[in-house]
This record gives structure tokens, C-alpha cells and sequence, in this order.
């Protein structure tokens, strides 16, 4: 790679994380950061003004999840590549990322030489998973597909407060997060759960052990 060719976003809601990953990737003359997000809209907004090749994004963030924003950011840019790096190693997290157009998957738990391998790996279009997150995924992959095992950690959050009977209203005041998304979320759940209603939903989570 030629100096500075791969233009990299930071994305994550802690901001000592974003100046510590900063910090590491500076280190290797090949990369350059190019913004640093807080949140999905905010990497949205920073994707069209930066034009990174590599999102390194976590699963968890305010608003819109980290799975979710990578499905945007495809569909807002094909070429853009995503790395995530979450705390998160359950297999069905890991899946959701790759199925949501994720190249490469590490834990934070990940070394420097981790993060150069695999931001080089998908820049050149291939696949990077840290160990654990492949075994994760081979694991979930050849189990049957229990229902609602596909929800997000934030269709999960979505779900809980819909069990205790909140209006799409109450829940975006809870989490902080806008009217449409919750909406999104909740047909996202009835999709996924193959409930025809709210109440369905809830009942198929109570059955299936998915709220406690």
C-alpha cells in the first residue's frame, strides 16, 4: 500500500476510545484517520464529507446501532468497508454484522498489528475475522435458528420495553432515539419473530425466554 492509502472513520460513542484507536492506527504510515463518529448519524454524515475506504465501527452506539448504520453506509457506498470492533463476541452478533456488509470482525480486545491486519484485509476487498469471532460464527451457523436468535442488541432493547408496554413514543424517549427509528426497529421485530402485531411479539418473547 502506498503511503496514506487507506482513509479510515473511527466510529464509537466513547471518546477515549476514538483518541486511543486514533492514536494506534496513526502509528502505521499506510493509514490515515480521516474523522472520528460518535454515533451512526454522525458517521453517515462524516462518510460523505471524509470518503473513507474502512469504517471501524462498534456494534454498540446511541441511536442507530452499529449494525444498522452498516447497512446504510452500504447502501450509501458499495466501496466502503467495515471493521467491527466491539466488545460483543456472541456468534449471532458477529453474523448480523457480516450479513449487514461487515468484512471483518475483532474484539477490542484486539492487539495494533490486529487492527493494521485486518483494515488492510478488507481495503483489499478480503474477509478478517479475529479467532474468536470465527469460532463464534461457526458455532451459531450450525445451530438451528432459534426464534428471534437474529435480533440486534438494540432490537433487544427495543423488545424488552415493548414488553413492558411502551408506546413507540415512550421508547425513543427512553433510549434517545427518534420516532421512525423506533418504528423501524419494531417492524424490524415482528419481522424477525413473524408476529403479525405488537402483542404477538411480545408473547412469542415471553415463550422463547428472549425478555427476562
Amino acid at each position: 500500500m502506498r503511503l496514506g492509502s487507506i482513509r479510515v472513520l473511527i466510529v464509537d460513542d466513547h471518546p477515549m476510545v476514538r483518541t486511543g484507536l486514533a492514536r494506534v492506527l496513526e502509528m502505521y504510515d499506510e493509514i490515515e484517520v480521516v474523522g472520528a463518529a460518535a454515533s451512526g448519524e454522525e458517521a453517515l454524515t462524516l462518510c460523505t464529507a471524509t470518503s473513507p475506504n474502512v469504517v471501524l465501527i462498534d456494534v454498540k452506539l446511541p441511536g442507530v446501532d452499529g449494525i444498522e448504520t452498516i447497512r446504510l453506509l452500504k447502501q450509501h457506498d458499495p466501496d466502503v468497508q467495515a471493521v467491527v470492533l466491539s466488545n460483543f463476541d456472541d456468534g449471532q452478533v458477529v453474523m448480523e454484522a457480516m450479513q449487514a456488509g461487515a468484512r471483518g470482525y475483532l474484539l477490542k480486545t484486539a492487539e495494533g498489528r490486529q487492527l493494521r491486519q485486518a483494515i488492510g484485509a478488507v481495503a483489499e476487498g478480503r474477509t478478517f475475522l479475529m479467532s474468536e469471532a470465527a469460532e463464534e460464527l461457526v458455532r451459531v451457523v450450525g445451530q438451528p435458528t432459534a426464534p428471534g436468535a437474529d435480533l440486534t442488541p438494540r432490537e433487544r432493547e427495543v423488545l424488552t420495553l415493548l414488553v413492558k408496554g411502551l408506546s413507540n413514543d415512550a421508547i425513543a424517549n427512553q433510549l434517545i432515539l427518534s420516532r421512525a427509528t423506533v418504528k423501524h426497529h419494531v417492524s424490524q421485530i415482528l419481522g424477525k419473530l413473524s408476529a403479525s402485531s405488537r402483542t404477538e411479539a411480545v408473547t412469542l418473547a415471553w415463550r422463547h425466554g428472549l425478555v427476562t
